[in-house]
């Protein structure tokens, strides 16, 4: 009887058990069942954590992320990116037919089996997807951010009354490529959404050309000089040019251009005109004459040069070679030996043809400062084998070298004042001055042209002075070093 007690207790403690197992297997089962139709506690999309979400939650938690406005911070400016407006947009859709696929692609008993012994699933990681939108981020980024807080360079600026420039401020520019990169990986983060964009540095601009004119003619202005001067530049790197003419304190049109006597100058077309004609392969005497010429401004030796153009008829050759590369108010109608005539009527040109002003060129030579400047720019550029008028208009008998050997001949003459006087020691100035002195003595006209060469750009200069009554040194000669140091300090101002 005891044992049939002990039987049937034993039987309902088994059932008991058995009955427990089954329904702590079904909760276990519901449980996992309801777990498994929610992302694992493991799996992150896009960098987002969805564990124990439904795909809807998920799919909102994504976009809460991925559309809130990026911070980005350039230099003192915050602004607030929407990444819809830089076509950014994530594949929300795509992300999700992932997730669910890697959510039921595991064998559902195999899943249950580790549920029931509370092993933690594997790490499950979707990648962001999102189509590429970096020509739109690009273009937002120019136009919106760099286009106005770029910080532009101030250029430097003429110190009124002066020959020198303050130094502009530099400028501050967009670092378009890296910021495209850094605000692409900004939008792509769930976490790291403000992002410092950088810029480079932009040298400070030089003076404009326009500042520099100005400062010119306040130069002519405030100066003790009353008479006439006549006023050509080029920049030799960008062919801009700065030309004006003052008489009298008062500027006046440079259209046509006024003629002054050559006086000296105009030996520069002489040998021009020599080594178009006679070639640039120099005997030793003939090398000697030209120096005397252009570094001496020997007049005896300027005749032999002309007299070995054409005995009769050199000067009139002259003319006529100026006139084919362009130059029609530059004109030499006799030899410089006392007494010697006049080849041709006086020519009448455009630049002695004005009668609102007039500098009593002399007859026998006369230019205009854009005439001559114009030369010496064609002979750099033709020393340079970049073109210009001579090489042009005589293509078989001008060469770089030739040029070069003009230009060579010219850095003989060492004045030291004038244009010369302007430049440091040491700087290159191939250049020809000239001053004539009147049947009384006094000197009226006064003139210097030349190439300058500095480490901030190469010019050309070319002045023209005439005063009705005294053209006095003390008064010229600073006024052409000062025109010439405000250029120089113009094309090598210090920047910041």
């Amino acid at each position: 009887m005891k044992n049939r007690n002990t039987n049937t207790i034993l039987r309902g403690v088994s059932i008991l058990f058995l009955t427990a197992a089954l329904v702590l297997s079904i909760v276990s089962l519901i449980g996992y069942s309801r777990q498994r139709n929610n992302y694992p506690a493991s799996m992150t999309i896009a960098g987002v954590p969805v564990g124990g979400l439904t795909p809807t939650e998920a799919s909102q938690r994504l976009l809460e992320v991925y559309t809130s406005p990026i911070e980005v911070q350039y230099n003192d400016a915050i602004i607030q990116i929407d990444p819809g407006v830089v076509g950014f947009q994530p594949d929300v859709e795509t992300m999700l037919a992932a997730a669910d696929l890697s959510r039921t692609g595991n064998s559902f008993w195999g899943g249950f089996w580790e549920f029931l012994w509370n092993r933690a699933p594997a790490e499950i990681q979707i990648p962001l997807s999102a189509p590429p939108s970096e020509e739109r981020l690009r273009e937002y980024l120019q136009n919106e951010i760099a286009s106005r807080y770029d910080l532009p360079p101030n250029p430097a600026q003429p110190i009124p009354g002066g020959t020198s420039f303050l130094p502009g401020d530099p400028g501050q520019t967009l670092d378009l490529d890296r910021a495209v990169l850094l605000v692409n990986d900004a939008l792509r983060s769930p976490v790291s959404r403000s992002v410092t964009l950088s810029f480079t540095r932009s040298s400070a601009a030089r003076p404009t050309i326009e500042n520099l004119e100005i400062l010119l003619k306040q130069i002519v202005q405030v100066s003790d000089f009353d008479g006439l001067i006549g006023f050509y530049m080029v920049d030799l790197q960008t062919g801009r040019e700065i030309h004006f003419a003052i008489d009298n304190k008062q500027e006046i049109s440079v259209e046509p251009d006024i003629a002054f006597t050559a006086s000296s100058t105009i030996k520069v077309p002489i040998v021009t005109s020599y080594l178009i004609n006679r070639g640039s392969n120099l005997d030793a005497t003939v090398t000697d004459i030209i120096s005397r010429v252009l570094g001496k401004s020997d007049n005896s030796a300027t005749d032999l040069v002309l007299e070995r153009i054409d005995p009769s008829s050199g000067p009139l050759i002259v003319t006529q070679n100026m006139k084919q590369i362009g130059l029609n108010s530059t004109f030499i109608n006799g030899f410089f030996f006392l007494g010697a005539p006049q080849l041709s009527p006086r020519p009448v040109t455009p630049g002695n043809s004005r009668t609102d002003v007039f500098a009593d060129p002399d007859p026998y030579s006369q230019t205009t400062p854009a005439e001559m400047g114009s030369l010496l720019a064609d002979v750099y550029q033709c020393a340079q084998n970049s073109g210009g008028a001579l090489i042009a208009a005589f293509p078989d008998k001008v060469s770089p070298a030739t040029c070069q050997l003009l230009i060579d001949f010219m850095a003989q003459d060492k004045l030291g004042s004038l244009i010369q006087g302007g430049v440091p020691d040491g700087t290159l100035v191939p250049h020809k001055h000239g001053y004539v002195p009147a049947s009384d003595g006094i000197v009226r006209d006064t003139a210097d042209v030349g190439i300058v060469y500095t480490p901030g750009g190469n010019f050309v200069l070319s002045i023209y002075s005439y005063h009705p009554v005294n053209n006095v040194w003390d008064t010229i000669n600073p006024l052409f070093g000062n025109l010439t140091k405000a250029i120089y300090n113009y094309f090598n101002v210090t920047v910041e």
